[in-house]
């Protein structure tokens, strides 16, 4: 779990996707020649801080975003959320402006959404701040801030290991209203022709997903993936025998909007993990809900050539 502690602390909030990119390309430049199959990295000033990583010849693409939840500091120790941070006075916050790095805490005032920072001076105004790592582990279960979405990162990088024809996608924005997929969908279609993605990414543990009953795959969200597509993920699941549920919600959403609204006939399906106290500092998921997701993407993998 040492890489997936690296990758939980990484700063990394939406718009400031650069460093979470640069461990990436740094990590799988190091890694690949033990890798089964060695991959072709995609990034540079066309895709801004975005990854795409191709293996073979690929047919389905995973789709993770590297941006976290946070906030940007306003003015008169004022911060506002990046994304929808869960926040209570106290929570420990960290990042750096020109004069220092910084640890401050979190106030909630007294107005509704009005929140502060406690700090020892004021902190430049445009400083992003996120959430201070704290990474426990127990027998079952994993805590920490940025399991949204480091741990799907970390299982991309898993599957990686083994294999051979695909691409894997690490994309921006993805927690403050997405952008960036709508491009990498058009790229990945016309010079690839890929027309098959899976969103990699984390969902609430609620009255019908519960921790230890498997990886979640979304029937839907605030949007409706085509049935045909998500029926051949949900088949893949059954004649492999990977414990999973079945999500539908009546809002939310993941990356697979941005594939949905693109201009190109790309089927999708968010295929994740359940955790719970999702964009707080303390979000949990089982080790087994872990295993059971990399499980399954390795057959995806194997399935939709």
């Amino acid at each position: 779990m040492n890489i997936l502690k690296t990758l939980c602390s990484i700063h990394s909030p939406s718009g400031e996707e650069f460093r979470m990119k640069e461990f990436l390309v740094d990590y799988i430049n190091s890694s690949k020649y033990w890798w089964k199959k060695k991959p072709k990295l995609i990034y540079g000033k066309e895709f801004q801080d975005n990854l795409i990583v191709v293996f073979g010849k690929p047919k389905v693409a995973f789709i993770a975003h590297m941006d976290t939840v946070g906030y940007t500091v306003r003015y008169n120790k004022e911060i506002i959320p990046i994304g929808t941070p869960v926040n209570e006075t106290g929570d420990m916050l960290q990042g750096q402006d020109s004069i220092s790095e910084i640890e401050c805490l979190v106030h909630k005032n007294s107005e509704e959404y009005n929140l502060s920072y406690i700090y020892k001076r004021l902190i430049q105004t445009g400083t992003s701040l996120t959430f201070k790592p704290d990474f426990r582990v127990t027998e079952d279960m994993i805590q920490t801030p940025y399991l949204d979405n480091r741990l799907s990162v970390w299982i991309l990088l898993k599957i990686a290991e083994t294999m051979s024809n695909g691409i894997l996608v690490f994309s921006s924005w993805e927690e403050h209203g997405g952008g960036s997929v709508e491009f990498l969908t058009k790229y990945l279609y016309e010079r690839f022709n890929i027309k098959q993605t899976i969103i990699a990414d984390t969902t609430y543990v609620s009255e019908g997903i519960e921790h230890d009953k498997g990886t979640v795959i979304s029937l839907r969200d605030a949007y409706i993936p085509r049935k045909l597509f998500v029926d051949k993920i949900k088949n893949i699941a059954i004649e492999n025998n990977i414990k999973h549920q079945l999500e539908v919600e009546y809002s939310g959403g993941s990356d697979g909007a941005s594939v949905q609204k693109s201009p190109y006939p790309v089927d999708w399906c968010f295929v994740g993990l359940p955790i719970s106290n999702i964009h707080s500092p303390d979000e949990i998921v089982n080790k087994n809900d872990i295993f059971a997701t990399i499980k399954l993407y390795q057959k995806i993998m194997s399935n939709l050539q």
